[in-house]
């Protein structure tokens, strides 16, 4: 039941890719990393209002015995009540969407009009202009090479994700750090906390004075280092740890989107305007396989880590972030030429 609804949850949503691409089209282009940052801004307070509903409104019979009776609706099915406010939510931006304009009309006027005045022959402003033919976007090397870094970064992020939890509630005799679900839940929610203030204040003038691929080749070199100290915090105790986990775990979430929001403005800006919706509709849809894959393979990976705890080589936790940062430096590699290709149109730092 638990793999058939969030298969349904995934199949049933096709918002990402439109929005990424609707936030693109309703910013001029230097304004494009602020425009992609409000997306991911989303996630980032769905990171910590996510957890907060469910955490505050499930079992509400048991939480809040005064409210709710262990007899009423709510106490025979006690993770109703998040599952409803989460479909309320869901159902309030459904109804907001009808006053949402459509943008793909608003730049065909502008696009004829820097076509006419970039050619000296044409001077009837009423005369056709000739589109050139649409390339299919399979054979858009920009476009795909950019989503292929994309998803190997995706894969890292998720895989890390995975692995960060089972290791922190581990006990520190398996190489983790003894933490309860709720000093996770704290972590993750500070995590979220700095990412949303970092993509709201900060990213857009990283953006600025670097640009999506220096930007993002930095962030993955910053993260390597970053996830090498991770197994030796289990050393750690006290407001020691505390200062390094929760610090560890807020650069590691801004450089992940540093990367993942870089590489979604290359993909954008590898495509015309008419094809933005497609181009992302397919960088989502490798993103999910590869979100697919890295949860059941961190899995395994940490399962496995477990069992040698006393290998000379790289033991138990150690192997697994330096699996972690193998991944990071392949996405780091694929972010050069040969295999990158930047699109001409659009000058990159």
């Amino acid at each position: 039941m638990a793999i058939a609804t969030r298969m349904l949850l995934g199949s049933l949503n096709g918002m990402l890719a439109p929005i990424k691409a609707y936030s693109v089209e309703v910013c001029r282009p230097e304004h494009h990393a602020l425009g992609l940052s409000v997306v991911s801004t989303g996630w980032g307070i769905g990171l910590v209002v996510g957890p907060a509903i469910g955490g505050y409104l499930a079992q509400p019979a048991k939480q809040y015995p005064g409210l709710f009776s262990e007899k009423s609706l709510f106490g025979r099915f006690p993770y109703l009540l998040p599952c409803l406010f989460i479909s309320l939510i869901a159902f309030a931006v459904l109804i907001s969407c009808i006053w949402l304009p459509e943008t793909l009309h608003m730049h065909k006027n502008l696009e004829r009009e820097v076509e006419m005045s970039g050619d000296s022959r044409v001077t009837d402003p009423h005369r056709e202009v000739r589109h050139p033919e649409k390339k299919s976007l399979y054979k858009n090397w920009p476009l795909m090479s950019s989503i292929i870094a994309y998803c190997v970064f995706t894969l890292h992020d998720t895989a890390y994700s995975e692995i960060f939890s089972l290791w922190a509630v581990s006990d520190k005799k398996y190489g983790g750090l003894s933490f309860s679900s709720k000093d996770v839940g704290q972590v993750l929610a500070a995590s979220g906390a700095g990412l949303l203030l970092y993509q709201i204040l900060v990213y857009r003038y990283v953006h600025k004075y670097l640009g999506s691929i220096i930007s993002s080749r930095i962030a993955a070199v910053l993260s390597i280092p970053l996830l090498a100290t991770y197994p030796f915090m289990t050393h750690l105790s006290g407001t020691t740890l505390g200062l390094a986990i929760y610090s560890a775990a807020v650069m590691k979430g801004t450089f992940a989107t540093t990367i993942l929001t870089g590489t979604c403005i290359l993909q954008n800006s590898a495509v015309s305007q008419n094809q933005r919706g497609a181009a992302n509709g397919i960088s989502t849809t490798a993103m999910s396989l590869f979100k697919a894959i890295a949860p059941a393979g961190a899995g395994v990976l940490f399962s496995w880590a477990q069992k040698r705890q006393h290998a000379a080589f790289f033991p138990g936790d150690q192997m697994i972030f330096l699996i972690l940062n193998i991944v990071e430096v392949i996405g780091l590699v694929l972010t050069f030429k040969p295999f990158l290709a930047v699109p001409k149109h659009y000058d990159f730092k």
